[in-house]
């Protein structure tokens, strides 16, 4: 199994967080016996101070560097990934995809039918390089903008419809598409440290969505394990 994670701000992380790929890596040597690789074009952090997705401090440096790949970017979304997924699974070979998208879109780029366009071509370029790939899609997980701008807020949902549809159209077979569930109990002010990118608590909420859906499904791993939310402090 050669696993590529793909997201935004959400996914690449900042310096000093651990990520939920970290958590999704130790869930997996913990709880699936098949050899796997993570695999993906980039390696590195988002290093605010200045603006770049260039740091390389991840809160464990233990980290190793192979399990560090990804193709994720700060401000990034379905628009900017869609070109990029072909040749990104053509070159690393990746055969199962982990998608956490969309916000960004919604929020600057794209209304909802835009997006759920984005989707579609998205799914057909991963396909096109490799047909019988498999993905994990995450809806978009409102955030304190959502909650307090009520248009914002509709169109996320209208996302999320339409990419529930997009699943349900496109899943085959011979390459599976699964839509993910919203992470159960996220609550901003735990989940988040500032609104939108994952707490330390967060990154196991968004990991284990993933790892759920997947044992759930094609009976990958385990289910996730990740403690109480009082052994996770949010970062300041």
């Amino acid at each position: 199994m050669r696993i590529m994670f793909v997201g935004d701000s959400m996914t690449i992380g900042s310096t000093g967080d651990f990520t939920w790929r970290y958590r999704m890596w130790q869930h997996l040597n913990a709880a699936f016996d098949g050899p796997y690789r993570i695999v993906g074009p980039r390696h590195t952090l988002h290093e605010p101070t200045e603006g770049t997705d260039t740091s390389s401090t991840y809160a464990d440096p233990g980290f190793p560097a192979e399990a560090r790949r990804h193709l994720a970017g700060w401000g990034e979304g379905w628009l900017h990934m869609a070109p990029l997924i072909g040749d990104a699974v053509r070159r690393h070979e990746a055969d199962t995809l982990l998608v956490s998208l969309g916000l960004i879109d919604l929020g600057f780029y794209t209304n909802a039918e835009q997006t759920a366009e984005n989707v579609r071509r998205f799914v057909a370029a991963a396909r096109e390089a490799a047909p019988h790939l498999r993905a994990v899609l995450m809806p978009v997980i409102p955030n304190v903008r959502a909650a307090a701008d009520a248009a914002f807020g509709a169109e996320c949902a209208r996302f999320n419809e339409l990419l529930a549809k997009a699943v349900a159209d496109l899943s085959t077979p011979a390459s599976p598409l699964l839509l993910a569930s919203e992470p159960a109990g996220w609550e901003t002010g735990l989940a988040t440290y500032d609104g939108t990118h994952p707490s330390e608590w967060g990154e196991h909420l968004l990991a284990g969505a993933f790892a759920d859906a997947m044992h759930q499904a094609w009976g990958i791993g385990g289910a996730y394990s990740a403690g109480s939310p009082a052994g996770a402090v949010p970062s300041p």
